[in-house]
């Protein structure tokens, strides 16, 4: 029998969580696992509870930033990462197959179907979905100062930034020694295939390659955001004249002016140079069992 410690972000979404433990009380099998409970109560602690608990198994029981902090307590540690999706965006538990159903994500820790995923790293800091600079961090800096949680909420600071987001100079230089310079509206630096909700940025990005995909976004006109968000959502953007892709296992990104930047949708106030390097393989996952073979 293994042991199981799920780490609860009471406020992640806006949801409320009682239905989900009612869930995990109902459907977690009691022949596989013996069951402990933790709640966080502050920006961080997340991280410290994965790091110091005694498991097997840590389940993240939250949204994005809840499932980046566990996880990094979990690199190097032997201890494997569960999720129970229940965020504004979801985007590691959605690429990885982890259902937003609470019994069916709690399936998915009864089958025990274990995959080792790579690690990401923005100057030592960890993410394991997205990274980026530009608009979507100034979006992300701005959702978490909100009261208000949800899409309908993000895609309205969405709205607002873009009205009044000029772009900046970027550089990007690989270790292959491939380089490009021009202007952006934004950047994101692609682990996983997507920011969350399915909106693909990087559909071609693999959690398990060793290699990370940058995606630069050119400047482009109000009237072709539809044009655009379709392609998100059906996993065409990278069709799109505006995207522009590179792939490899270390970058170094400079830009014009410091800014937003977020890790995981975590925001933080940046500089103007940045190292991206990839970890592969550093972080044990459970996934759903028809998953195993397409991460």
């Amino acid at each position: 029998m293994k042991d199981i410690c799920l780490v609860v972000n009471p406020i992640s979404g806006g949801k409320d969580k009682s239905g989900i433990l009612a869930a995990v009380e109902k459907h977690l099998d009691g022949s596989l696992y013996r069951l402990r409970v933790e709640f966080t109560e502050r920006p961080g602690q997340a991280e410290e509870l994965a790091r110091d608990v005694k498991a097997d198994v840590v389940v993240a029981v939250g949204g994005d930033g809840t499932v980046s902090e566990v996880a990094r307590g979990l690199v190097g540690s032997g201890k494997t990462l569960g999720i129970i999706p229940c965020g504004s965006g979801d985007g590691l538990a959605l690429h990885l197959g982890i259902s937003r159903i609470p019994a069916k994500a709690v399936k998915t820790l009864n089958e025990g179907c274990e995959a080792r995923i790579d690690a990401a790293l923005l100057d030592g800091k960890y993410f394991f979905c997205t990274a980026g600079m530009g608009l979507d961090a100034q979006v992300s800096l701005e959702f978490a100062r909100s009261t208000r949680r949800g899409l309908s909420r993000y895609i309205s600071l969405a709205w607002e930034e873009w009205k009044n987001h000029p772009g900046d100079l970027y550089t990007i230089r690989g270790a292959d020694g491939e380089s490009w310079q021009g202007k952006a509206v934004f950047l994101t630096v692609a682990n996983a295939n997507q920011w969350g909700n399915q909106a693909r940025i990087a559909p071609m990005a693999s959690l398990q390659d060793g290699l990370l995909d940058i995606i630069v976004v050119r400047p482009f006109s109000t009237v072709e955001i539809p044009d655009l968000a379709t392609r998100l959502m059906t996993g065409l953007a990278p069709t799109s004249r505006h995207f522009l892709h590179f792939s490899g296992d270390s970058f170094h990104i400079s830009r014009a002016h410091a800014g937003a930047i977020h890790c995981d949708g975590d925001p933080f106030e940046g500089g103007t140079e940045f190292e991206l390097s990839v970890m592969k393989g550093a972080l044990k996952v459970l996934v759903p069992s028809s998953r195993l073979n397409r991460l």
